[in-house]
């Protein structure tokens, strides 16, 4: 089964980070990675771009609108994802746990509905 990895973090936090840490934490991600490839568990992943490059679209009535940045004001934003393949929801727990997010912010799991194709 996938479920999709949801990284959250005060992304206003990280250009504050001396580069000696961001470092650190990039290569984090990185073994992170290299990990759940080698293991199976890795399909997908994208480090998303900061909060105010969003646009978030709306259509009511027929009439398009749409809004810069996210729809909420948060503590936390998306920054990224990872999609992986595990067992079951607790297999899926266990892998997103070792994602370096989880230290820093959270990491919501999220099973996909795989809809059939006819």
């Amino acid at each position: 089964m996938k479920y999709l990895c949801l990284i959250y973090s005060d992304e206003t936090q990280w250009p504050k980070l001396p580069k000696v840490e961001a470092d650190k934490w990039m290569g984090e991600y990185m073994e992170f990675t290299n990990s759940i490839k080698q293991s199976g568990h890795y399909v997908g992943s994208n480090r998303l771009q900061p909060t105010q490059s969003a646009t978030t679209v709306r259509v009511r009535n027929g009439k398009l609108s749409t809004t810069d940045g996210p729809f909420a004001e948060t503590k936390e934003q998306l920054g990224g994802y990872y999609l992986i393949e595990a067992r079951d929801l607790n297999e899926a727990i266990q892998v997103a746990s070792r994602n370096p997010g989880a230290r820093h912010g959270s990491v919501e799991v999220r099973p996909i509905a795989e809809v059939p194709q006819p």
